[in-house]
């Protein structure tokens, strides 16, 4: 039981999680699933008890149980206690004062990483205000590689999404050139298959690979099926760079995606055997958002912004190239509005970088969300300063095949422009080879590059 009083009300907590769900900012997911506080004095109340709770208590009682919950195990086994033994004297209310310190320094808190849990990282965001979570995740760096380099300070990736309803390979095509141009693609050309025709996948995927192969682009490429489809296309010698999974923070919703860690280990696994990376060994590439377990109703009555912090712990354990909330996409039932999806936007990246996880967020809303272009511009440039690795990039940031709004080639070149952020390295090298940055190294393509007329058909 934890108690706090509050005005001369008194209020109790059941246990951890019954705590963890009343300290957290309204959202429409939590208050329907019956968790969310009754009041915002009771928000206040359980916020304050959080505040005074030592980290030490979230290695004693777990939110899910650890004897029916391998992500529980997961998280509590590969526990760095050596890198947690900074922090072990303190309070989520210390922590949280000690991130936001000069002490915490970019070096220190990579050191720090393993000994989070995700737990302590939802909890410390749970008494944090934006401008607190910026600044936290400002100074964490988590760096990646595969064809290049991804993470580094000073730098913003965009993930190439050409999408096409019906899978049809010269709209794809006009999609990533479209997108190649105005520079994005270095985090991942990644394609949403229509289906999971392991067929349709191969031939996306050798589509992929002939064009990184003929551009020589300093790139990666996924084709975001299925696990074990791709598990199969790998089986068959398809050009995989990379594996995609959606991933969540409880066994029961990753069984709900038909995964467990014993795949993804086997997946990883096979991905390192093909050593198609020349520059790194990441090779995975994971999905989350909050509300995903309580859609599938595994959420074991704990709140979704911590169990989306576990999902991280998940991704965390299989040294990805990318990890992505996609953060409104899941719809208004669990973030209902621009205000929600932006708070949960930059709680995911501030959680993700404190585990040292390496996070890009989809900054994006369905259509029935009460959300609009205005939330979507305010939310993509408050991740930017606070370093996101990567933002998503889709023609006219409408995915006529998901059917949501997210941003497009224009808002990252803008990002990158407004905030002297520059792409990866050795993509940015690349745009220099094809003539599309100006005198000033902006990108600025005046004329298509005679490269790219080759792939253009007659």
């Amino acid at each position: 039981m934890y108690r706090a009083t509050i005005a001369n009300s008194r209020y109790a907590f059941g246990d951890l999680k019954d705590l963890l769900a009343k300290a957290t900012p309204l959202r429409s997911g939590d208050a329907l699933a019956g968790l969310a506080a009754e009041s915002r004095e009771q928000q206040v109340a359980a916020q304050f008890a959080l505040a005074d709770l030592p980290l030490a208590t979230f290695l004693n009682e777990a939110v899910v149980a650890y004897e029916s919950d391998e992500v529980t195990r997961l998280i509590i086994d590969t526990h760095d206690k050596a890198a947690f033994a900074v922090v072990r004297h303190l309070t989520v209310g210390g922590l949280r004062d000690y991130l936001l310190s000069d002490e915490a320094t970019t070096e220190i808190l990579a050191s720090l990483a393993p000994g989070l849990t995700p737990e302590m990282a939802a909890a410390v965001v749970k008494i944090s205000r934006l401008q607190d979570l910026m600044v936290m995740a400002a100074k964490c760096s988590v760096v990646t590689r595969f064809r290049n380099t991804l993470g580094l300070p000073g730098r913003l990736s965009a993930r190439l999404q050409p999408n096409h309803p019906t899978d049809d390979a010269r709209g794809i095509a006009a999609s990533i050139l479209d997108g190649l141009l105005l520079g994005s693609g270095d985090a991942v050309i990644g394609i949403n298959p229509a289906t999971d025709s392991p067929e349709r996948c191969a031939t996306l995927l050798s589509m992929l690979a002939e064009i990184i192969g003929k551009l020589e682009i300093p790139t990666q490429s996924c084709v975001l099926a299925h696990v074990t489809t791709t598990l199969d296309l790998i089986g068959k010698g398809s050009a995989v760079d990379l594996v995609f999974q959606s991933i969540a923070g409880t066994q029961a919703a990753n069984k709900s995606f038909g995964i467990d860690l014993a795949l993804l280990r086997q997946a990883r696994e096979a991905a390192l055997s093909l050593r198609r990376g020349p520059v790194g060994d990441n090779v995975m590439y994971f999905e989350t958002g909050q509300g995903s377990a309580l859609s599938a109703n595994a959420h074991h009555g704990v709140d979704q912004q911590t169990l989306e912090a576990r999902a991280y712990a998940v991704a965390r354990a299989f040294k990805p190239l990318l990890v992505n909330s996609v953060v409104g996409f899941i719809g208004p039932e669990y973030l209902y509005d621009g205000k929600q999806i932006t708070r949960a936007g930059l709680e995911d990246h501030c959680c993700g970088k404190l585990m040292g996880v390496p996070m890009g967020v989809d900054v994006c809303y369905t259509n029935h969300a009460e959300a609009d272009q205005d939330d979507a511009d305010a939310l993509l440039a408050l991740l930017v300063a606070s370093g996101v690795n990567f933002v998503m990039g889709v023609p006219g940031a409408d995915d006529i095949m998901l059917g949501y709004q997210s941003t497009s080639f224009h808002d990252a070149l803008a990002m990158r422009d407004l905030f002297g952020r520059k792409p990866a390295p050795e993509f940015e090298a690349w745009l220099e080879r094809q003539g599309l940055l100006d005198s000033a190294n902006r990108i600025r393509p005046r004329d298509l590059p005679g490269t790219f007329r080759a792939l253009l058909p007659p």
